[in-house]
């Protein structure tokens, strides 16, 4: 089988491409990209010596309007680029590929400024390590890429860039994935009430043991070939941390605004690795809307009537928005703002929510009226596994919060009266490796889902003298593992921060405005002086309950959904709405996997930086240590603890 090429550019990428393939292909030579493509054509390749981003753009448009499959190769900074293949009806162009390449480098910033600057002006640039040999392994990798065209004519090819280093003529090929947002193939639906809407449905576990409905294993080859690649992956890079008592493993998810590290923290490093990508693509799909595109910009005054009260899930004090710089403004029911669609289980229909609630990067913006976190972001094998871990973790946060801001001596529990080997094993291991000491606490609040807080007591004389987490899980010693996976994640790795930058924590003792970062919350209370504001949890003297005794909830369903049903009844019993907003996206639906935001308009969120917390609005925090028997009076907002709170 042959091809029928249009070859379109001038200079000696494309001068060599013709002289030395035109015994094997018919080749129809132009110099400009031209609006008329002749009819016999089955492939066009743009091929250039520099990036010439104004051309690829209007490659883009004639060939999409004609119908016709294209190709390019240039050279870039010293290296020859070939790809992707741009088939008109499948998402995942060249502008698709060239953003996927430039935001994994390490001067994004600057190459899309770069790109945007050629873009806008028509300008290339100058390169100097040209050569006809480099330029003839191009040619070469051009012809494997036809051929390739060729045998897989009519079907969806793997997106893919090569990258040629025309020094050392090393190549390589990289596998990317369309942009949703992209504007020239992007194919996201405008977000509606019909595809908020939940209907749960059948989600079988893997086994009575497990609360996933898809094993890591099958989900192994896929996750690395699809989502990490150092040239154009949506993670770039990952990180093995042998410093920790357990396996712990980062991967690096690229943005504009910077790198940001997602950690997998499990007991070997393979379940790590995999972990961490897990929780890369879980952030990636929580900061801005990526799977369905927002349509609706309005008053919440305008949209009341089927729009959730933001003030329902927390807000800053009135003194904090009067405070000079404060980066948020006080919520106005007149002003206009971006709103989503979500999912109220309570109401049982579709609800209006903000979209500065639902993706946590966008609070900072023009306009926004609260700071909102990744707090209640989940990924699972099924919707409804997305959905039981989102709620997981709202309550597992506000079960501390509340524990935090209402000083509740909570009872503390044996970890070893679980019997269970593994977990013994880990706290061992904590103890002797870490040297530090487990201390579990029960903070299951009033909907009565299993709950606890950990604190890691350090036994040495140097490094983080305590450690705090939480969990929450229907079984409360996968919760207490999960404590425990992140209080080693901060052992051992921390102490020589702690110890160079001392002074700066005292001083946030004394002065909890200077709170400002997520990490300051975490090393503030890694001073020893710090270790009396956690005193109502370490002196508490009551009896040291078991497992059986505290926690009371059963649960023996084969099906996942099952559980999330009975989940969704107790929090309803207690007049508790789960609020569900899908952020799935399309990379994740290619391997089957959900991401959500869940809401529960009543509990506390989770803030960092002492100046962001939210408790206004919140009246659930003054009545439910009283309804538990912590109090014997509701409490009032002047009688919370003060403090930064210690969730690293």
């Amino acid at each position: 089988m042959s091809a029928d090429l249009l070859v379109v550019g001038e200079g000696l990428l494309a001068d060599l491409f013709c002289k030395e393939l035109c015994s094997e292909f018919l080749i129809v030579r132009k110099a400009h990209v031209d609006s008329v493509v002749p009819e016999t054509v089955d492939l066009a390749l743009v091929l250039h010596d520099e990036w010439h981003p104004t051309i690829h753009q209007i490659a883009e448009e004639v060939y999409r309007a004609s119908n016709t499959p294209w190709l390019r190769g240039f050279v870039s900074f010293g290296e020859g680029i070939i790809g992707p293949f741009v088939y008109p009806a499948i998402p995942g162009c060249s502008q698709c590929a060239d953003l996927r390449r430039i935001i994994t480098g390490r001067h994004r910033r600057e190459m899309w400024q770069m790109h945007k600057n050629l873009e806008d002006t028509g300008k290339t640039q100058h390169e100097a390590w040209i050569s006809r040999t480099g330029l003839l392994q191009m040619v070469f990798l051009l012809k494997t890429e036809i051929q390739r065209f060729i045998k897989e004519k009519q079907t969806q090819a793997e997106k893919r860039v090569g990258f040629i280093n025309l020094k050392t003529l090393k190549s390589s090929w990289h596998s990317f994935l369309a942009v949703p947002q992209c504007t020239v193939c992007s194919s996201i639906p405008d977000d509606s009430p019909e595809l908020a809407r939940v209907s749960l449905k059948q989600s079988p576990k893997i086994s009575m043991e497990s609360y996933r409905t898809r094993s890591l294993d099958d989900l192994k080859n896929g996750l690395a070939k699809d989502y990490l690649d150092s040239r154009t992956g949506l993670l770039n890079d990952k990180m093995f941390n042998l410093g920790p008592p357990f396996a712990d493993v980062t991967v690096n998810l690229p943005l504009f605004e910077g790198d940001e590290s997602t950690a997998g923290r499990t007991n070997s490093y393979a379940t790590s690795e995999l972990t961490a990508i897990l929780e890369g693509l879980e952030r990636y799909c929580g900061l801005e809307p990526r799977g369905k595109r927002t349509v609706v910009n309005d008053s919440y005054n305008n949209v009341k009537d089927q729009a959730l009260n933001p003030k329902l899930v927390g807000v800053h004090e009135k003194e904090q928005y009067q405070r000079p710089g404060f980066p948020f403004e006080e919520f106005d029911p007149d002003l206009s703002m971006n709103w989503v669609w979500g999912y109220s289980f309570l109401i049982e229909r579709p609800i209006l929510i903000p979209e500065l609630l639902a993706y946590y990067s966008l609070g900072c913006g023009s306009r926004g009226f609260v700071y909102e976190t990744s707090n209640g972001c989940a990924l699972g094998g099924s919707l409804e596994e997305a959905i039981f871990y989102g709620i997981m973790e709202v309550v597992e946060r506000d079960s501390f919060l509340m524990t935090w801001y209402a000083k509740l001596s909570l009872p503390r529990i044996d970890p070893y009266s679980a019997e269970d080997k593994e977990l013994k094993l880990m706290i061992d291991r904590m103890n002797t490796v870490g040297g530090y000491d487990l201390y579990v606490y029960n903070s299951t609040m009033e909907h009565g889902i299993p709950s606890i807080v950990a604190l890691a007591k350090n036994r040495k004389q140097k490094g983080l003298n305590l450690i705090c987490a939480a969990g929450a899980h229907l079984d409360p010693v996968r919760a207490v593992k999960t404590a425990v996976h992140e209080l080693a994640g901060m052992m051992l790795t921390l102490d020589e921060k702690l110890e160079a930058n001392k002074e700066e924590y005292v001083r946030m003792l004394q002065d909890s405005s200077l709170v400002q970062q997520m990490d300051d919350h975490g090393m503030l209370y890694g001073l020893p002086q710090a270790e009396e504001r956690l005193h109502f949890l370490l002196n508490n003297n009551s009896p040291v309950k078991a497992f059986n005794e505290e926690f009371k909830w059963k649960s023996n369903h084969a099906d996942l959904t099952e559980d999330l049903q009975d989940i969704l009844q107790a929090l309803r019993s207690v007049n508790l709405d789960v609020i569900v907003v899908d952020q799935t996206t399309p990379e994740l639906k290619q391997n089957g996997l959900h991401c959500v935001k869940v809401l529960i308009p009543g509990m506390v969120p989770m803030t960092f930086g002492h100046h962001l917390k939210r408790v206004s609005g919140l009246e659930r925090i003054l009545r439910v240590p009283m309804e538990l028997g912590y109090t014997t009076e509701p409490l009032t907002y002047e009688k919370l603890n003060p403090l930064p709170h210690p969730f690293p």
